[in-house]
């Protein structure tokens, strides 16, 4: 049995330039490291990140409360636990905070302390940290759902619509579905360039250009696709998150309508505010497109199980850090799927060059991910995992169903 021998964090910085927490676990002399990603999109019922937000060296943003936890309660707690067993020491590090939103030592924490143990236990049982999840041989690649126009929060431009995304539904291996979204890409950029409008990117990556409305987003998107050779809406499928919890303003069931009559969209992430159940409901019924809750389960087995009941959507965001430990975003992830309810794992916004999640989505079969464009290194860096399993999976590699 290999045992925890100590644990350790330091304070490192995500993607935005922010402050935040690796945890970096050990057996004996070999460990392994890991960094908690940070959202700016965030719903009431994520878990907590602690921060040290009276420590004005950092603007408040400073990690180094958490890390004094890691260093000690934690370290103290899992020291001669067995490293491979993670039900039990996520189940540790949750009693040890016996807070409901992880308020005590901070999800930050506890959840970069959760993935370091189990690449740690992948390190020393020699095989693919995709592989120690579950016991099978029929692993699935997931689509990505590339964000290639950032607006919202992300962006400091007129969208309020957050995200922009293509989802290249045809692609028969997850090396092809990345030529068609780089394609995708390099002809959007030039029809930017073409309308005079800028070619920066936002947050993750996306390009961010001053456009008025949504619309004029959605057909700037068809433009490229038909320009790349493909067909919108058969070969490319367009995907919003609409991220409603930040907007001033409700969006409508019938706005969403007419805009899915109108443009060939297959999926609208957030359409609506976390605690606007009804409405939910009543946009999964009239559709047949993907309705994806975000700030509305938090990747919380109570909320999914309720979102189950009342039909309030189809498919669930997976994030580790709206609920802070591997075991229970697997648990979220098992109970969606044995419904029927799609998964999609996701990133965050402040991300880092850390790539768990593309050995989550493969070890988990879900059918999408989420990790920004083909920009910014920490979002490219996952696309680059998945394209590794894809090689070492060889023949028996496949794509998941959509």
């Amino acid at each position: 049995m290999n045992k925890i021998t100590k644990v350790h964090s330091r304070q490192v910085f995500d993607s935005r330039g922010n402050p935040t927490i690796e945890a970096e676990v050990f057996s004996k002399n070999i460990s392994a490291t890991a960094i908690c990603p940070s959202g700016a999109s965030t719903g009431t019922y994520e878990a907590y990140e602690k921060r040290d937000i009276s420590n004005k060296k950092y603007l408040g943003k400073s990690v180094f409360s958490a890390i004094k936890l890691v260093n000690s309660k934690i370290s103290k707690k899992l020291k001669n636990t067995n490293l491979h067993d993670q039900e039990l020491i996520d189940s540790l590090l949750i009693k040890l905070d016996g807070t409901k939103q992880k308020s005590n030592l901070g999800a930050n924490a506890i959840l970069a302390v959760s993935i370091a143990v189990k690449k740690l236990s992948a390190k020393i049982k020699k095989i693919p940290l995709y592989k120690t999840f579950l016991l099978k041989n029929n692993f699935k690649l997931p689509y990505p759902l590339m964000n290639i126009i950032n607006g919202g929060v992300h962006a400091n431009n007129g969208l309020r619509i957050q995200e922009f995304m293509i989802r290249p539904d045809k692609a028969k291996s997850f090396s092809e579905a990345m030529r068609m979204c780089f394609l995708i890409i390099q002809n959007l950029k030039t029809l930017i360039k073409r309308n005079k409008l800028s070619t920066s990117v936002g947050d993750e990556g996306g390009f961010a250009p001053n456009l008025q409305n949504t619309e004029e987003a959605i057909k700037l998107i068809i433009q490229a696709i038909e320009k790349s050779g493909f067909n919108p809406g058969e070969d490319i499928s367009i995907c919003l998150d609409v991220a409603a919890n930040e907007l001033n303003e409700a969006k409508t069931i019938d706005y969403y309508s007419e805009l899915i009559k109108k443009y060939p969209i297959k999926s609208i992430e957030d359409p609506f505010a976390e605690d606007d159940w009804e409405s939910w409901k009543k946009l999964t019924k009239n559709t047949n497109i993907q309705i994806v809750g975000d700030d509305l389960f938090a990747t919380n087995i109570k909320r999914l199980k309720r979102g189950i009941e009342e039909k309030s959507a189809n498919a669930i965001l997976i994030k580790l850090n709206q609920i802070g430990t591997v075991s229970e975003t697997l648990e979220a992830i098992d109970l969606a799927q044995k419904n029927d309810f799609k998964t999609i794992i996701s990133h965050r916004s402040g991300d880092t060059e850390d790539t768990f999640i593309a050995d989550l989505a493969v070890a988990t079969n879900s059918s999408q991910i989420k990790t920004g464009s083909l920009a910014r290194s920490e979002r490219v860096a996952k696309y680059n995992r998945l394209l590794r399993i894809e090689e070492e999976l060889g023949n028996s590699a496949k794509m998941a169903k959509v």
